[in-house]
């Protein structure tokens, strides 16, 4: 230590006084961590003044940016709107013009919304926007007709996304959206039957840009309307809310345990459960069936139809007409049953299907609500 750090004397003199101080290893190596602490500060005292300033100025670079970004936008707006505003004042009538047009685009603006009249969640997604009382006569008419373009915006969205929907439903329950789309009548009228702008414009009364848009909606609104109102026909609701015990496919038969082939799905719950029709239809058939004991069987159309066995007893008669959702029995365990629980089928053009994938379906639309 004292060959790395001898003493060292440091000498004061005050007039004629002289003091001297010794520096002892000891005092030497607290003063150079004494001088290394405050470097060591002044250090990241600077860095962090500096990072402090550099990262301010790139906020306020980003705000500068922002701020002229909106400004630029603001300008282009106003001299949009002030543009306008000059041309239909230069122009004797425009102002009449520019009402009567606007007349004619929600004349066919309505003619779309109708087709929406009914529809879950269409009223609040299509709510008009509302005008404030203060802006002038000209301002709101422009207001009026850019809300037009965006409520058709809106239009052709809510019902391409809702069709979507209905498709994946299909397609679930294994069946093609496009065959029934194509044998269903048209909904939209000329809005639809037009396949040229002009021609469509012409009916319309309005601008051929608008006329296409209008057109682009009504289809994709057809498309919902349709594959809505054939979804609404076909078996896609739940017969019981019971568990399922047996799916569709190859199982053991309970009686004799060898392999046969269960052409439907079965649900277990307490005796005299209720059962629905999972569809509208026409009883085809209510009585004793082989094997199946008291049974239901409707008729929904379009080559649908399901069966309902193993009933304790039976609400409906052949002939009488059902509801979606009505009780047509309830649930038992008579013909070829190990205990109570509802057997059931789906069929299509002779050919059973498997219920599960209309459930699904019929899940996936209860989802879409």
């Amino acid at each position: 230590m004292d060959r790395f750090l001898p003493v060292r004397y440091v000498y004061l003199r005050s007039h004629d006084e002289v003091r001297a101080y010794a520096l002892t290893a000891r005092r030497q190596i607290l003063l150079g961590l004494a001088a290394s602490a405050f470097l060591v500060w002044s250090l990241v005292a600077s860095g962090a003044f500096l990072f402090d300033i550099v990262t301010r100025r790139h906020a306020d670079s980003e705000v500068i940016r922002a701020r002229a970004a909106s400004e630029r936008l603001n300008a282009d707006l106003q001299a949009r709107l002030e543009s306008a505003v000059v041309r239909m004042s230069a122009t004797n009538g425009a102002l009449d013009q520019t009402a009567a047009m606007i007349e004619r685009r929600h004349a066919a603006l309505t003619q779309v919304m109708t087709g929406l009249n009914g529809v879950d969640g269409a009223v609040q997604a299509l709510a008009p926007k509302p005008l404030r009382p203060d802006m002038p006569p000209i301002q709101r008419i422009l207001a009026v007709r850019l809300d037009q373009e965006r409520l058709l915006d809106r239009a052709e969205t809510f019902a391409q996304t809702r069709a979507e929907r209905l498709r994946l439903a299909f397609r679930l329950a294994g069946l093609n959206p496009a065959a029934y789309v194509a044998a269903a009548e048209p909904l939209g009228g000329p809005l639809v039957e037009a396949r040229d702008p002009r021609a469509l414009a012409a009916i319309l009364d309005v601008d051929e840009p608008f006329a296409v848009r209008i057109r682009h909606a009504a289809t994709n609104l057809n498309e919902m309307r349709t594959l809505s109102e054939a979804a609404e026909e076909l078996p896609f609701k739940r017969p019981t809310q019971a568990r399922t015990t047996s799916g569709f496919g190859v199982r053991f038969d309970p009686f004799n345990g060898r392999p046969a082939i269960h052409q439907g799905q079965d649900f277990a719950a307490p005796l005299n459960t209720p059962i629905y029709a999972t569809a509208p239809g026409v009883v085809s058939f209510a009585g004793v069936r082989s094997g199946y004991g008291n049974t239901v069987e409707i008729d929904h159309g379009r080559g649908f139809k399901t069966r309902y066995a193993h009933l304790n007893a039976l609400a409906v008669q052949p002939g009488q007409s059902v509801a979606l959702g009505q009780r047509i029995g309830a649930m038992g365990t008579t013909g070829r049953s190990t205990g109570v629980h509802l057997h059931y089928e789906v069929w299509l053009n002779g050919r059973p299907q498997n219920p599960a994938r209309f459930l699904r379906a019929g899940d996936q639309l209860v989802q879409q609500n």
